[in-house]
């Protein structure tokens, strides 16, 4: 049996899953497959490397410095998002809160980030280098539209994974999984609205329709994905952990209380459902 554990984005709100994976890690429960959209997967691969709460000390520590994010960083010609890439990306891997490279690189799994094809607006899936201490493929699929700078890779420009795919569980179940664990950033209650920005989407991408016919349709291809996937949790094919309440927390929050409340809330959740984890994931021990 093949398990998996799908990351939805949302940039600092994704803190949530980061307690999710923390509590995952330290009830030894390490899946055979992990895919994620944005932060999901930015985040998620602390869960590979083995390190709980390296996230969490990350946002506490960061949030609020302006090298991490802020104005001043989309304004720089040489950056081009709010987001300071070389600070988020390589200085606080690399310098200040170490990523283990070693780690990550010995997961005998697999490992899969989302990113949207401009030139086609579909979703594309690709495996994240073991040995990248640049994260491109991480800086791509978090890359939010008017937010970041396009990324090309291999010859094709890419933003963000969520674009396209936001929760990419089917894609789990196409690469063999058997049971999947599906983590959410936003409650289940949520409902997403048409983009407000879409006229301005349309003018900074105009030379990509597709992209831009993709963000139009973005909310209620959300929704829909939404609605399949709690379908398949009543029929016991994925298993779902959601917030609450996201207590207001913004994708680009600063107050680093709200972060770690919505850190603890992913966390005892999964710790208060550990059992029922351990036991949709290996049904014929439990």
């Amino acid at each position: 049996m093949k398990t998996g554990l799908v990351l939805e984005g949302g940039a600092l709100r994704t803190i949530f899953s980061s307690g999710v994976c923390d509590a995952l890690l330290d009830g030894g429960v390490m899946v055979d497959y992990v895919i994620g959209v944005s932060a999901g997967i930015a985040y998620g691969v602390s869960y590979i490397s083995r390190q709980p709460r390296r996230n969490l000390e990350i946002v506490t520590r960061y949030a609020g410095d302006r090298r991490y994010m802020g104005m001043n960083n989309l304004a720089d010609r040489h950056n081009r998002s709010y987001f300071g890439l070389e600070f988020v990306y390589d200085t606080i891997p690399n310098e200040l809160v170490p990523f283990d490279y070693q780690t990550f690189a010995a997961y005998p799994g697999q490992v899969e980030a989302v990113v949207t094809n401009l030139s086609t607006g579909e979703a594309e899936y690709m495996p994240v280098p073991r040995e990248d201490d640049k994260f491109l493929l991480l800086q791509a699929t978090c890359a939010l539209p008017l937010m970041f700078p396009i990324y090309h890779l291999n010859g094709q420009p890419y933003l963000d994974g969520g674009v396209a795919d936001s929760i990419p569980y089917e894609r789990a179940f196409q690469q063999g999984c058997d049971r999947v664990v599906v983590v959410l950033s936003k409650a289940r209650s949520y409902v997403r609205r048409p983009e407000k920005l879409q006229p301005v989407i349309e003018r900074t991408y105009r030379e990509y329709p597709n992209f831009c016919r993709a963000m139009a349709r973005r909310a209620e291809q959300y929704n829909t994905c939404r609605e399949r996937l709690f379908q398949l949790e009543r029929e016991g094919r994925v298993l779902v952990l959601a917030p609450v309440s996201t207590h207001k927390v913004s994708r680009i929050e600063r107050d680093t209380k709200k972060l770690r409340m919505l850190w603890g809330d992913g966390y005892q959740q999964a710790v208060d459902r550990m059992d029922e984890i351990r036991a949709f994931l290996t049904p014929d021990r439990a």
